[in-house]
Formats: C-alpha cells, structure tokens, sequence
C-alpha cells in the first residue's frame, strides 16, 4: 500500500513529481499488481515526453482536486506551462496503488459529468430496493428494481464484466448495467444487480489463495436468484440470468449450478481463452496511437509470456503471481484456460438469446461470437443478435471502438439492446 493511501492529493503530487525528475520505473511500480502488466515504463516516459513537447516546461502546479466514488479516487492537477497547459489525471484505488494515469487537455478539471438516464427509462414506473445478499463474510450490496404494479413479471439477475465492478458497471460517467436495470424495468421486467464481491469485499477475496471464477460469481449470483424466487411480484417461472462479458462467460455454469432458470442471455460474452483476449484487447489498444505503438512492444511482450505461462502443462495454483497475467492467482487459470462456455451453455435445455456488438474489440465477432454461433448452432431456442454499430458496452458509434469513447460523458446502451432483451425475456415460456 502507498505511504500516501489516505491522501489521495499527496499521492498524486508525488507521482507527479516523479514524472517531472524522469523517475517513470517508479511510477510504474505504484500501480495495483492486475495492471502491471499493462503499464510500461518506456511508453509512460513517451506520453509525457510528448505533453511536455507541445506545452513547454511546466512552470506552475495548482491546487489538486479529489473525486471519490466508492473507496477510489480521481485527482486532477492543473498544469501550467510556457505554452499552455494539461491536467495531471491520477486513479487511486482504495488500497492506495495506482489504477490510471492520464495526460488530458486543461478543461478536463471541470468535474465528471453526472449521469443522467437514458430517454428510454422512465422512473416513475418502477421503484428500487438496496439489498445485500450472499453469504455470511461474502456479502455484498445489491439493487433490486420491481415495476409498479407487477404481478408474476418476468425477471433477471445481471452479471457484470471482469474486474472488480460495481452493480452498476460504471466506467466513467457511465453505468450500462444501470441503462440496462432501468430500461428493463420500465418495461416490465424486474432487474437484480449487485456489486461483484472483487469490489465490495475485496480482502474477502484476495483472502482465498485458491480464488476461481466460481468464486467471484456464484455465491452472489445464486442469493440474488433465491432473493427474486422469493419475491411476490416474480413468476418463478420465468426467472433468467443476463451476463455481460465475463459474466457472459460464467452464466451458463450459474445455470446450472441454479438448476432451473428459464433462460440465458449472453451479452457480449467472451469465448476465446481470457489469457490470449487479453494479449488481443492490449494490442488492439495500443494500435490506435502509432506514436505509443512501439514503446508498448515490451509490455505486450511481457504480458504474451505470462499468457504462455497460463497454457504450460505444470501451471499450479501455487504458481508465482508475477509469471501470470493481471496478477490473477494460478487456481483462477487452472479453474478457466479450458472452459468451454458455449459448449456448456449448448448442454443447457433452456433458451438462451447471444447479443453481440460489431465494433466489440474486447470480445469480438471473429473470436468470440464465432465459438458461440459454432456450438449453439443446433442448440433449439438460441437466438443471436448482432448489433454492427455497437462496442463491447453497446453503446452506439463509428470507426475503431476505443476506451477513451466509453469514458465519453451521456453513453448509454442503445435502446435497440433494451427492447431486444425486454421482448425475449417477456416471452419467455414458463419453467
């Protein structure tokens, strides 16, 4: 943990000030061990080499400022310079270690937009209830959204993507599980969403030396499936589990560890190995600026390693974090490098409904939906959707998908998106 943990400004102002002496190892080794391997010295020295090229010497630092949102924080420095200015942009996590570090104009000191619903969501027909649920030491907050007036309605838990994420999936100013929660309540269905336990109970986790996927999902997912059996505005029935991304990978062992839901949705669901889609989604990132593209070659070599790492014959649980991609612990890999998620979703007797984007470079239509479509095939009641001017979020553009255009303030999921799964979970035929 930092020095600086609980001073989130006075970390910020250090890392700054190692930039300015030229000290990027340094700065490299503040981040959270899951992003070291996507974090090069030489690339950070690049980009500030680069900002400091067109603005000049800095001759001024300003008042930091500190936005906080559950446990982490985004510091803003204001830089001023002989010829213009930047705004010094530093993520700390709750733990103190570092999980950003942006370049960005001067106007990026105004602080982050807030975010406001989607046209398509009217909260005046649902209301919504904070749970937790779980089991005891692993329980987590969690969000049930129940229309007005329902009555034996449709219903879905929500799984979100990789990575310690919140209920709502926020990235930025945007919260697509929320669009999703919101827009699928207002037509009908009703939604529980709860904030992964990575995120909400994160020593709980890294506590466990044989961590799984298993483990990140199910025990959460299966008390929000329990909690909507029980509630009396839900058709049992017609309960179906929706996961998006990695959670997408992990719906159909929910299904059936749950046993009997009434339907699957796969919401940009990775197939392809993580270990080697992680390799993929670093390169794609690092080709959409040349000028960086070469001093990133060492941090994707690296990361290329530690995925050959994954696929070796003697890969344990007790493998050395350090010789593995994100930090992630050998009982993780050992639990998913051969999981087979379309095929098992193919065993499942129960509809299931794929929805992919075509801009989607984080799970991708030649990689990932292919398997999908490869083994749900024959699978009767699959239905695929593809969306080609989605990304990975669904929410709609042109060109190259980026990370910098989900950060972009008013992203929601497309109403497309909405009405598709709304319709399918509607219909769904009782269990």
């Amino acid at each position: 943990m930092s020095s600086n943990a609980t001073d989130p400004a006075a970390a910020a102002l250090a890392v700054l000030e190692l930039a300015r002496a030229g000290r990027f190892d340094e700065i490299r080794a503040r981040f959270a061990a899951p992003l070291l391997p996507l974090v090069n010295a030489e690339a950070l020295a690049g980009a500030w080499s680069a900002a400091i090229g067109q603005i000049g010497e800095v001759t001024a630092v300003g008042e930091p400022v500190v936005e906080s949102a559950q446990g982490a924080s985004v510091v803003k420095v204001p830089l001023t310079a002989d010829r213009g200015g930047l705004t010094f942009v530093v993520g700390i996590g709750a733990s103190g270690d570092l999980n950003g570090l942006q370049l960005a104009p001067p106007e990026a000191m105004a602080p982050v937009p807030t975010w406001n619903p989607p046209e398509y969501a009217d909260p005046s027909r649902f209301d919504e209830e904070e749970l937790t649920i779980g089991p005891d030491g692993l329980e987590v907050p969690a969000t049930l959204s129940v229309p007005r007036g329902a009555d034996d309605a449709p219903a879905v838990v929500l799984l979100p993507g990789s990575g310690p994420l919140d209920r709502d999936e926020t990235v930025g100013p945007n919260k697509p599980f929320r669009d999703l929660a919101w827009g699928l309540a207002s037509r009908g269905v009703v939604v529980l969403r709860f904030d992964k336990v990575t995120h909400a109970n994160a020593a709980a986790a890294r506590a466990n030396p044989a961590f799984t996927m298993t483990d990140e999902y199910q025990p959460q997912a299966l008390a929000a499936i329990e909690r909507l059996r029980a509630h009396p505005s839900v058709d049992r029935r017609r309960i179906a589990a929706a996961g998006h991304s990695l959670g997408g990978t992990v719906a159909p062992r929910i299904a059936a560890a749950a046993g009997d839901l009434a339907g699957l949705v796969i919401l940009a669901g990775g197939a392809a190995p993580l270990h080697w889609v992680i390799v993929r989604q670093v390169r794609h990132i690092a080709s959409l600026d040349p000028s960086t593209a070469a001093a990133a070659e060492a941090g994707i070599e690296a990361l290329t390693r530690q995925a050959e790492r994954v696929d070796r014959a003697d890969l344990a649980a007790d493998t050395p974090v350090t010789e593995l991609p994100l930090g992630t612990p050998g009982s993780y890999w050992l639990d998913i490098r051969d999981w087979d998620a379309p095929a098992a979703a193919a065993a499942l007797d129960l509809p299931i409904l794929v929805i992919q984007g075509g801009r989607d470079y984080q799970a991708t239509v030649e990689d990932d939906l292919s398997r999908w479509q490869a083994a749900l095939g024959s699978h009767a009641g699959t239905t695929i959707r593809v969306f080609p001017d989605l990304d990975h979020l669904f929410f709609h553009g042109h060109g190259p998908s980026t990370p910098q255009h989900s950060m972009a303030p008013d992203q929601h999921v497309d109403v497309a998106v909405i009405d598709e799964v709304a319709g399918w979970l509607e219909a769904l035929p009782p269990r």
